[in-house]
């Protein structure tokens, strides 16, 4: 349980990242991460979990956190409905698979629509 007790506040070296525990200024978590995958989007329809209501998951897409929210935040706006981030798949409320196919395509990204 040592994630519990980090600190975030230090008198001599100021604000403390909670991810990692260094000063802000020194923090590992946003030096850009290394991305990995084949450079396809796969789109997928879920409900299991969900009392029986569709969303949409996103998985693949290669970009930075900051510009994966930034994505996230248009493709929200786009469908009018809400979603998150969880471990680097968009998760949009609904089922929009054809809609966000179209716009991703758009925007350069190779799509596979996955299941049924």
């Amino acid at each position: 349980m040592p994630d519990q007790n980090r600190t975030v506040y230090s008198t001599e070296w100021g604000r403390m990242c909670p991810k990692c525990g260094k000063p802000i200024n020194d923090c590992v978590c946003k030096s850009p991460r290394k991305i990995s995958g084949d450079g396809v989007v796969r789109l997928e329809r879920q409900s299991k979990g969900r009392k029986g209501k569709p969303v949409t998951l996103i998985r693949g897409v290669t970009l930075a956190d900051d510009e994966l929210k930034l994505l996230l935040r248009e493709l929200k706006q786009i469908c009018g409905s809400g979603g998150t981030l969880k471990d680097d798949v968009l998760e949009i409320q609904g089922d929009h698979r054809d809609r966000l196919a179209e716009i991703l395509k758009k925007k350069g990204f190779k799509i596979k629509i996955v299941g049924g």
